[in-house]
């Protein structure tokens, strides 16, 4: 069964740090893009950063409102996507999800709630 769960989200006051993390398994991941994503209730799912497989190097891109705080990697041997995020603001509040395409179908996770308040 292909998998993604995410963790490490949580309550944090503005300008602080939070790395969340998301373990895939049922697959192997190597040429896989992985991508995070955030949706706050109402609003439409915004895409955040992206990282391509590692035989592509493991470029990345970021949105706009988070380049220079956050940071997406991956560690294949571990079978884990991070994304470290910094410098938190209020609007950065939402559920994080993790997202990968296998053959034709697009996997998600759970998703992990943050929440940057003072």
């Amino acid at each position: 069964e292909v998998q993604l769960v995410e963790s490490g989200g949580g309550l944090v006051q503005p300008g602080e740090s939070l790395r969340l993390s998301c373990v895939w398994s049922g697959f192997t991941a190597g040429t896989n893009v992985m991508s995070w994503y955030r949706q706050i209730p109402g609003r439409e799912r915004e895409w955040v950063a992206i990282i391509s497989g590692v035989t592509a190097g493991s470029n990345t891109l970021y949105t706009d409102s988070v380049k220079g705080r956050f940071t997406i990697s991956r560690d294949d041997a571990r079978n884990t996507v991070y994304l470290q995020m910094t410098n938190l603001k209020p609007e950065d509040t939402a559920r994080y999800y993790c997202r990968t395409l296998h053959g034709a179908t697009y996997v998600w996770g759970q998703g992990t709630q943050v929440t940057v308040s003072s």
